[in-house]
């Protein structure tokens, strides 16, 4: 597995097109915690908040996946119903246009319910 010391590495790493995708979810994700850390963490970006992770994203072959996303009684289940894969994982596939403001209502949730 390939190491990378910081998420723009790790953006750096993907064709020029899947780099614009991710860049965009990166600054979804800030537009809701501009003051995330981040860092690389079991080899994806994630945005750490108190030491602790918020969210993680990564580009795969056909979609953009963010962890965790764990299933809540939240309003928002029902927009996130056809990205939903595994038990805590949503995924974006590359070949539909990117729901930005739905990344970042999601993170908006996870921040809620940290609270």
């Amino acid at each position: 597995m390939t190491r990378y010391a910081t998420i723009d590495d790790y953006i750096a790493s993907f064709p020029e097109d899947v780099q614009a995708i991710l860049g965009k979810v990166r600054q979804s994700i800030r537009n809701v915690l501009p003051a995330a850390d981040e860092k690389i963490k079991y080899g994806m970006p994630a945005l750490m908040i108190d030491g602790r992770h918020a969210v993680y994203f990564a580009a795969w072959k056909r979609h953009i996946g963010l962890y965790p996303i764990y299933r809540s009684d939240d309003p928002i289940e029902e927009e996130l119903a056809p990205y939903r894969d595994a038990k805590d994982t949503v995924k974006f596939p590359l070949d539909k246009p990117i729901p930005y403001d739905l990344i970042e209502r999601i993170v908006a949730v996870l921040v809620k319910r940290r609270e």
